[in-house]
């Protein structure tokens, strides 16, 4: 099988041209790097072309170049050598250390150290001169010098790459954020424009059903008027939820957030709209005031339960049922189960999946589902949502 090499970079190529017609030149010249050897001055010109061949390789077989290249520098130490054949050798040692394996980047500064101590002490302790000195600064010039300058450039270029992966890292995690950041800003705008404007339109969609079914001017006049009535409400309603959209202060809910203190009007309105509602708000007179996402949001529990009873719910009593321990307030919305004798208004599922979405938020529990009492059976929803400032702080 043939052995397939690797198509050298264009750098590669100019360095060894370079290198290559700068050692025929010297050569041509006659400036060998050293004097009289065992081999004559032509053979300078076998090491010159087998470097000038690596350095095709250095940056692809960077490890395979460097030890046919010692055997080469070797070599040329019997023939009066070529000042452009240590250039090239130094060359390879540096990309040997740049382009080879993180082994390979540990193992070569270390051995051409060692190389370069054993030949000072060596030609020292043969020759009995300081000039023997001069050997291990030539020999550290030639293979420790690149060496020690790879590892300086290759520990660079790592710490950038890794400095550009975290950049790229955070921007990733920037957008996740972001898109996290979109996703619950729309989730939150789509809970407070089903919850603001549900309500009103279910009202709406129940009493002209009556009002096109009944051939009675009084229950038509009655209709219209509560058709009226939650038409009016649902567009106060749709006006704050524009100012909370075109809102660029920061806060999340303006002042004119509904509060329990509502409760009363929203009771109110669902009996003009045809419910049976009692209110049992349980709550001491003079107990602390809850706060603000808290009171929102067992106001809409309320108020989509109540929707949920206008929609669904047997003809009966409908209960609300407010209750504060020390640590937690507990709303509590019990309704007939059965079948509606009046006409009905389409559900999509959205209104339990948005309480329970505001119940999770503050960190409470949320049950809703069919419940047997000594009454009959009924729809209950209930909801615990915390209200203990040390736990919010905790959460935070």
């Amino acid at each position: 099988m043939a052995l397939s090499l690797p198509r050298p970079q264009r750098v590669d190529v100019q360095i060894a041209a370079v290198s290559l017609l700068c050692g025929l030149a010297l050569w041509a010249l006659g400036l060998n790097a050293q004097g009289a050897r065992v081999l004559g001055d032509n053979w300078s010109l076998l090491p010159l072309f087998v470097l000038a061949g690596l350095e095709l390789l250095r940056s692809s077989r960077p490890q395979t170049s460097l030890v046919i290249g010692t055997f080469a520098l070797v070599f040329d130490q019997f023939t009066t050598g070529n000042l452009a054949s240590i250039m090239m050798f130094t060359d390879i040692v540096y990309a040997a250390v740049v382009y080879g394996t993180p082994a390979a980047a540990r193992r070569i500064p270390l051995t051409t150290g060692a190389v370069t101590v054993a030949m000072t002490i060596g030609f020292l302790a043969w020759w009995q001169d300081p000039q023997a000195v001069l050997i291990g600064v030539v020999t550290g010039i030639v293979s420790y010098g690149p060496a020690a300058t790879g590892v300086l450039v290759r520990n660079h270029r790592e710490a950038a790459a890794a400095a550009k992966l975290r950049a790229e890292q955070t921007a990733l995690l920037a957008e996740m954020d972001r898109v996290q950041a979109v996703g619950a800003e729309r989730a939150r705008m789509a809970r407070e424009l089903h919850d603001m404007v549900a309500n009103h339109l279910s009202a709406i969609a129940i009493h002209s059903t009556a009002a096109l079914s009944l051939d009675d001017p009084k229950t038509t006049q009655d209709a219209l008027a509560v058709i009226r009535e939650n038409s009016v409400e649902g567009l106060a309603e749709m006006r704050r939820l524009i100012g909370i959209l075109r809102d660029q202060t920061g806060d999340l809910e303006p002042a004119a957030a509904p509060t329990l203190d509502g409760l009363a009007a929203l009771v109110e309105g669902a009996r003009t709209n045809g419910l049976d509602v009692t209110l049992d708000d349980a709550r001491p007179a003079d107990g602390a005031k809850l706060p603000a996402p808290v009171e929102l949001a067992a106001y809409r529990i309320v108020q989509e339960s109540l929707t949920n009873a206008l929609k669904h719910a047997a003809p009966g009593l409908v209960t609300v049922t407010l209750a504060q321990r020390p640590r937690a307030l507990t709303v509590r919305v019990t309704s007939p189960y059965g079948d509606p004798s009046g006409p009905r208004a389409p559900g999509s599922g959205a209104g339990l999946v948005g309480m329970r979405e505001r119940t999770d938020l503050l960190g409470g529990t949320f049950e809703a589902g069919p419940e047997s009492t000594p009454d009959g059976k009924v729809w209950s929803v209930v909801a615990t949502l915390p209200v203990d400032p040390a736990d919010e702080g905790a959460k935070e």
